[in-house]
């Protein structure tokens, strides 16, 4: 994601008649405007040279090019900067009509990240030599765009339509084997060999000695017309049931079918028109955003920009063995450091490896690891009942019962066995850190690890006054090996998540308890785009979780919570979600939900012990007002977080709600949904509703700020001062 501000191409032309022109963008060879310039005006002149008879493409220092560079992208849809040439216009008029279309031969001599508009370049090449360890994908997609340099139209011609729609629906990425085997290479050569291999391919073509062959034109992996439409519709099925609230998928489709329905000039120029509709669209913007967000989660000011450099973790010490302490054992594992798994007993130990075995075993099942890759992971875990192994541990994770006396206890304990150096961290999701740390002298080793579920690549790295600004940059650097997505908070009560989404699930009770439908709240939340919606998220994870995690938020901030009987009267009744089939919804034995009309006596009752009365405004909400009633708590409190300096900066939170609790990525995140409402808004329904519903919706101070200036939620706190409770 360079700025491509010193991007160019360099050639060089050899005695044997080829024009080597080399991709200079550090660090992936990223494509601008001043990179496509340069490569065009090498390429003009080697074919005006007499002395050139081939031309080879190929990247410095091991990429090819990772392909066009965000930043741009980003500047172009925020008026920033405005090009020259439209990528579709360079699609067509360069790299079709001059450099596909040329009298000589180029090849591709790829290595590394060859990615997206790196990829339509090398496919328009006559041939593409790589090393077995490049890595070919059409990401375009997860930015909300479509190929926008031919690969519409390029690709399906040299891998086939399925395969082609794989690669950019899904954004699947291809190893050299695979793509020899697909059509899309036609050699794999070491990195030493490349360039050679790939000169002396472009002489072969020049003297016909091998296929000059124009990807454009090919014809042989295209299906014939009627089953080419039965695949693409059937594309376009899928594409609709997966994200039914974008548009892009589908776009790419309909790209992909006029080239092979009209011929793919025509279908270069749909692809033109379609990638700048899509680039000015707000999907796009807001998944742009988001791609920055993610990779700025890791700049933290006061703490990355102090020069200090991650310390050497070798060795972790995990406590426990239950689920949760298993999972942080295996995503430990995997990430190459040696595991010291302790239990009290030899059974929970036994339990806890053979939990920690059965993940590495899955990963075998699903091909994502060798058997001779999980006997070398296996190896890197130890299973103990004391203390004595963790003499020279460099980090120990806590990952006990979340029961603060215990959790104290076991910090006491690990001061008197671990070295000086050792990272004291306590796997929380409700426990205060500072009263974990309060038997322990070492307050600045101190820091709290959140882990999310398997499947959700977030860790959220929370600080107290005291953690060492240190102990914080080495775990920023443990989090990208295990590959979780950090976000450093500060200490309070549901850290940011949590904190956040506590009023996601009590919005939905007060709409409940005032008449609205839950399963009408339901669909319309999922129709929003949210996977977890509010009454089957309850069920979901067990009316147990939900009081136990909700309970903290109540005690700490009673003046905005909303007390409600309706959880704890359907326990009494021996219901607790999924695990009794019974909970706001009735599950069948495949736990399939289905609605269930014995709800309404629960919700009766839950309503006269609060002494709330049906509200006939809130009984047929539309979708919209259920939507905004239920999430502007929710950008309320990220407001008092953002305050607070729970949090370093709103971009943060949007990826803590996208990844830790699926906020719709093609929304933004939580903040950047909130600024496309804008504040004024927002704070107005706020305040409507806490004049008739109370307290619950009272708008913040900082939102209120925000509403009187004008002003983005999301615009810096000035002189924030990080405040850690």
């Amino acid at each position: 994601m360079s700025s491509g501000a010193e991007g160019r191409t360099f050639m060089e032309v050899g005695a044997d008649g080829v024009a080597l022109i080399t991709f200079i963008n550090p660090p992936i060879n990223s494509l601008s405007f001043d990179v496509i310039g340069s490569f065009k005006n090498n390429f003009e002149e080697a074919l005006r040279r007499d002395d050139v008879k081939a031309i080879v493409l190929t990247g410095a220092k091991g990429n090819f090019s990772g392909g066009f560079d965000v930043a741009i992208l980003q500047g172009i849809q925020e008026g920033k900067i405005d090009p020259e040439k439209r990528p579709g216009s360079i699609a067509i008029e360069f790299i079709t009509d001059i450099f596909e279309a040329a009298d000589k031969p180029s090849v591709a001599a790829i290595d590394g990240l060859t990615k997206g508009g790196g990829l339509e370049i090398s496919m328009a090449c006559h041939a593409r030599i790589s090393t077995p360890t490049v890595q070919i994908a059409a990401p375009e997609l997860t930015v909300g765009l479509i190929p926008g340099f031919g690969g519409t139209q390029r690709l399906p011609r040299l891998v086939g339509l399925p395969k082609a729609l794989d690669m950019m629906l899904k954004s699947e990425t291809v190893k050299a084997e695979e793509a020899q085997s697909l059509g899309l290479v036609d050699a794999i050569v070491s990195a030493d060999e490349l360039v050679n291999t790939a000169r002396q391919w472009a002489l072969d073509i020049f003297h016909g000695r091998r296929p000059w062959v124009v990807s454009l034109h090919k014809t042989d992996k295209i299906e014939p017309l009627g089953e080419a439409r039965e695949i693409l519709k059937l594309a376009r099925a899928e594409a609709k049931k997966q994200a039914p609230n974008v548009r892009y998928p589908v776009v790419c489709i309909d790209v992909i079918e006029e080239g092979i329905v009209s011929g793919p000039r025509a279908g270069l120029w749909k692809e033109a028109v379609a990638f700048q509709e899509l680039l000015f669209s707000d999907t796009s913007k807001s998944l742009v955003h988001l791609l920055f967000a993610q990779s700025g989660t890791s700049e933290v000011p006061g703490v990355t920009d102090m020069g200090l450099v991650p310390r050497r973790v070798n060795k972790v010490g995990v406590i426990g063995g239950g689920q949760m302490a298993s999972e942080v054992a295996t995503a430990l594992i995997l990430g190459n450091y040696q595991v010291i798994l302790k239990e009290e007993n030899d059974k929970l130990l036994q339990d806890g490896i053979g939990r920690v075995r059965a993940n590495l075993q899955s990963s075998v099942k699903e091909e994502k690891m060798s058997e001779k890759d999980f006997e070398k992971a296996i190896s890197l875990l130890e299973g103990v009942l004391d203390y004595e192994s963790f003499k020279d541990v460099d980090m120990v994770i806590e990952a006990a019962i979340e029961d603060v006396s215990l959790k104290q206890q076991s910090f006491a304990d690990l001061e008197k066995y671990c070295p000086p150096h050792c990272i004291l961290a306590s796997s929380v999701s409700t426990v205060d850190l500072n009263l974990i740390g309060d038997l322990t002298k070492s307050q600045d080793r101190i820091v709290g690890v959140h882990f999310f579920s398997p499947t959700q690549p977030l860790l959220e790295i929370v600080r107290t006054r005291q953690t060492s600004p240190q102990v914080i940059v080495d775990l920023l650097d443990v989090a990208e090996k295990i590959k979780k997505t950090p976000i450093v908070v500060g200490n309070c009560p549901g850290f940011a998540v949590n904190r956040m989404f506590f009023l996601y699930a009590q919005a939905a009770t007060l709409l409940v308890e005032r008449g609205t439908d839950p399963y009408q709240i339901d669909r319309a939340i999922t129709e929003f785009g949210m996977p977890m919606v509010p009454f089957r998220l309850a069920d979901m994870v067990g009316f147990d979780f939900a009081i136990a995690t909700g309970t903290p938020f109540v005690h700490n901030f009673p003046e905005r919570s909303y007390k409600s009987m309706l959880i704890p009267l359907m326990q009494q009744e021996k219901r607790a979600g999924e695990t009794t089939r019974k909970g706001f919804y009735v599950y069948d034995e495949k736990i399939e939900a289905s609605p269930d009309p014995e709800l309404e006596k629960y919700i009766d009752k839950s309503r006269s012990i609060s002494g709330v009365t049906i509200d006939p405004k809130l009984e047929n909400l539309p979708e919209k007002e259920i939507v905004e009633m239920i999430f502007f708590p929710v950008v309320n409190e990220a407001c008092r977080i953002l305050d607070e300096g729970i949090a370093v900066k709103a971009a943060d939170l949007d990826i803590a709600a996208v990844i830790g609790m699926g906020f719709p990525p093609y929304r933004g995140g939580i903040m950047y949904w909130a600024d496309s409402l804008g504040s004024k808004y927002i704070y107005s329904r706020l305040e409507e509703w806490s004049k008739t519903y109370g307290d619950f919706f009272n708008p913040c101070a900082y939102l209120a700020e925000r509403a009187a200036e004008g002003a983005p939620l999301s615009s810096p706190v000035e002189e924030a001062d990080l405040r850690r409770k």
